[in-house]
């Protein structure tokens, strides 16, 4: 009996050469499946978003660094004067001044920031349907306005004359030019016009909650509302308060536009802030690698603040 013949397969059959096997996915020691071509889409994919962060963050703070260490204008044209700009800022009086007004605008805002967010949080997360996400677009809208207009609001609430707030409390101050208050009226309006970001952290952190956390609870007998947010709500949005705190205190070191715009700085400089000096050096004294040297500085004072309270928070959790 003759063997059988097995039959050609189609492409052989047409006269066209057979395909080539697909290649096997390769395994790693630990026994992962590694893909083929994985690895040039993952640098193709990246590729855009490192040419952008190589162009438009790493070499400008490189830039900014070397400028440092220069007598550079504002064009950057000037010599090299090694570590002479640093040595000027350690004995450059209003630049520690306007350090200190920094620190102490952070100790105006970022706490009260972080404090306001969970409670207006827990008072949204109470509400239910339309009524919610009409409360939290309100409470969000402040945050997408200009600076501009949050300035010029203020203006109109603090008038000596007619503001409203002079009126209602019987007052005749002068907020944006009185050395004592000028400084927290630009911190009040700071936390009116940024506080509707933190509280959509929060209220998403609040929604992350697993319901059955609090009807378990109930069923033992915690029926109170400061014992279920003290053994359940609290604990677990500690996460959710680390980010808003560093997101915060980050922002904050930061800040130019709003004394910029609602002091100028004033009055008698209580009221300049570290990037506002930087600016008066560098655009308006034509100082650019003074300038530049101010905001290395801020730089380092921003790095150091945030690894402080990321310590402190860890510290914070470990001891829970």
């Amino acid at each position: 009996m003759r063997p059988a013949i097995p039959a050609a397969p189609p492409s052989e059959l047409q006269g066209q050469p057979p395909r080539p096997a697909a290649r096997p996915a390769r395994r790693r020691a630990t026994g992962e499946r590694v893909i083929p071509g994985t690895g040039r889409a993952i640098v193709f994919l990246l590729a855009p978003f490192t040419f952008l962060f190589l162009v438009f963050l790493v070499y400008p703070t490189l830039n900014v660094v070397y400028l440092s260490f220069t007598n550079a204008d504002i064009a950057g044209v000037g010599k090299f004067t090694g570590l002479a700009n640093y040595v000027r800022l350690i004995h450059d009086r209003y630049f520690w001044d306007s350090i200190g007004h920094t620190v102490y605008f952070v100790v105006l805002t970022v706490v009260p920031l972080t404090a306001l967010g969970l409670v207006f949080a827990l008072m949204v997360q109470r509400l239910h349907g339309p009524v919610k996400s009409v409360a939290e677009i309100l409470l969000f809208l402040p945050y997408i306005l200009p600076v501009s207009v949050v300035y010029r609001i203020f203006q109109w609430m603090l008038d000596t004359n007619y503001g409203i707030v002079n009126y209602l409390f019987h007052l005749h101050l002068d907020w944006f030019h009185d050395p004592t208050w000028a400084m927290p009226a630009v911190a009040v309006a700071t936390i009116w016009w940024c506080v509707g970001f933190n509280i959509l952290l929060f209220v998403a952190g609040l929604d992350a909650i697993p319901r059955e956390y609090y009807e378990a609870a109930r069923l033992d007998g915690a029926t109170r509302s400061l014992t279920l947010f003290r053994h359940i709500t609290w604990p677990l949005l500690k996460p959710v308060t680390s980010v808003v705190l560093i997101l915060q205190l980050i922002l904050q070191l930061q800040i130019l536009t709003q004394p910029y715009l609602m002091t100028q700085g004033g009055p008698f400089n209580k009221t300049r802030v570290a990037l506002q000096y930087m600016y008066v050096q560098a655009f308006q004294q034509n100082h650019g690698g003074y300038g530049a040297t101010i905001a290395v500085a801020v730089f380092v004072v921003i790095l150091a603040f945030s690894a402080l309270q990321l310590r402190i928070v860890k510290l914070g959790e470990a001891s829970t």
